[in-house]
């Protein structure tokens, strides 16, 4: 079966979440069991996509209402990433270094809705002129929520009407809202059917998405439950069309994430040599940051944004500071401006306590996980989380609120058979009730050490995912 992913990120290339992560595993693995799957991705002018090779394939011109604009297609050569990737180069929309931030400034970018209005189309145009035919299109979140409102209502795309589109929400957060007279940008369909468009008045990307794909998934079964639950106002939507809903728990790449084989890592080890691995793996992030040299490491990495919880992180410096906690915490991840300047201030304060590197640094990342004993994630949203699954696989102990991925993939340590920390609700005091409990895990050194080899022997890869999408896949031909 030929399944084309198109989306916004895929890891390494371009990657601002989890979102990067999945498209960049889930097309290889289906690849290994048989398929061919492929990826379609706007060809940002970032410093990876800079020294790849490509050639190019394909160039044409797309309609953007009474308008039209120039686009190529280039293929990546020997990517080595396990898949096909193709790119869409339009001049003035991506030949730029970020995928939604100008990280000059850290806002979005001015005109958002064109840019990737005109990444659906172009992706269409080339599927109908090109001989790269599909036999399912797997759409990823608001930014190519509207193919399958193009491919099942606009003429021009007829040919495509007949090809089941799956449609992954990965955040719900973010759904594409606007204008409703921006409809008149896509290529012409039916007046009658403008209504697939519209949700409370605005052009909603994410609900013409729901409404019209064939499937709709979501990244975990926890979070399609939340969704029903709340979605901004897409939930009365979601329980419409829950008859072509499903949860598929994320995976992760287990030959990419292994701290046995990890280039990133300068001290590989596995879970025969656990102890000591992390023992200098630790010592090598002590070199890194400012830390405690006995203390336990807490450490947060990701977007420095509200659904994440990250505004929690200073007050629980400040308060297990006060309280006399015997930890250390280092924080990695961009984001908010205010929460940047909120944890620069921190690290003058708190030297040797808490210490934060405000960027983007995948080998940073990698040594956090492996010389980290625990790794906070103090989420109000998480679909998925694979953050946490990253941690377990380096012996790392995730401390997790209880919500969406997170809740079907870390049982508390209390609860048979539990390996991780968890807490209810959203609020300092019960995170920091669960940054104790792990202070006095890491005390009880056996016990510590049982469940860091357990973690690592638990099997999140992207295997059974894959397989689960096939099964969908299937189903809709």
């Amino acid at each position: 079966m030929n399944i084309v992913h198109i989306s916004a990120e895929c890891y390494p290339l371009a990657k601002a979440g989890g979102l990067g992560d999945v498209v960049g595993s889930l097309p290889k693995y289906l690849n290994k069991q048989g398929d061919y799957a492929s990826v379609i991705l706007p060809h940002y002018y970032n410093k990876w996509m800079q020294s790849a090779q490509t050639r190019l394939i394909y160039e044409g011109q797309a309609p953007l209402g009474s308008s039209a604009f120039g686009f190529r297609i280039s293929q990546l050569i020997e990517p080595k990433l396990g898949f096909d990737l193709f790119l869409v180069d339009i001049p003035g929309r991506f030949d730029r270094p970020g995928v939604y931030l100008d990280p000059w400034s850290g806002y979005a970018y001015w005109d958002e809705m064109e840019r990737f209005f005109s990444f659906q189309i172009a992706a269409l145009e080339w599927l109908i002129g090109g001989d790269h035919m599909a036999d399912v299109l797997h759409c990823h979140d608001h930014h190519t929520a509207l193919i399958p409102f193009m491919t099942s209502q606009c003429e021009r795309y007829s040919v495509l009407k007949e090809t089941p589109t799956v449609l992954t929400i990965h955040n719900g957060e973010y759904q594409g809202r606007y204008n409703m007279g921006d409809a008149s940008l896509l290529p012409p369909f039916n007046q009658d059917k403008i209504g697939l468009l519209d949700w409370e008045g605005s052009l909603n990307a994410l609900a013409a998405g729901i409404k019209t794909a064939w499937s709709v998934t979501t990244v975990s079964e926890g979070y399609l439950d939340e969704l029903l639950d709340f979605c901004h106002g897409l939930e009365i939507l979601l329980r419409q069309e829950k008859a072509k809903c499903i949860g598929i728990l994320n995976g992760i790449d287990t030959e990419i994430w292994d701290p046995a084989t990890d280039p990133y890592l300068d001290e590989n080890y596995s879970s025969d040599s656990l102890s000591e691995g992390k023992k200098r793996n630790k010592s090598l992030l002590k070199e890194q940051f400012q830390m405690g040299s006995d203390r336990p490491v807490f450490s947060f990495i990701g977007r420095l944004v509200r659904e994440k919880g990250a505004d929690l992180i200073p007050d629980l410096i400040r308060e297990s500071f006060n309280q006399g906690v015997d930890a250390s915490f280092i924080v990695l991840g961009t984001g908010d401006p205010y929460l940047h300047t909120v944890f620069e201030g921190l690290v003058n304060n708190f030297t040797g306590y808490f210490d934060s590197r405000l960027e983007y640094n995948e080998k940073l990342a990698h040594l956090i996980y492996a010389g980290s004993d625990f790794l906070l994630m103090p989420s109000r949203v998480e679909p998925c989380g694979l953050n946490q699954l990253y941690s377990m696989r380096y012996g790392t102990v995730p401390v997790v609120r209880k919500t969406g991925g997170l809740a079907d993939t870390v049982p508390d340590i209390g609860e048979k058979g539990g390996y991780g920390i968890v807490f209810d609700e959203f609020s300092l005091e019960e995170l920091i009730t669960a940054v104790k409990r792990g202070v006095e895990l890491y005390q009880n050194t056996r016990k510590f050490n049982q469940i860091r080899k357990k973690i690592m022997g638990l099997n999140f890869s992207w295997e059974k995912a894959a397989r689960n999408y096939q099964q969908l896949y299937a189903s809709l031909k």
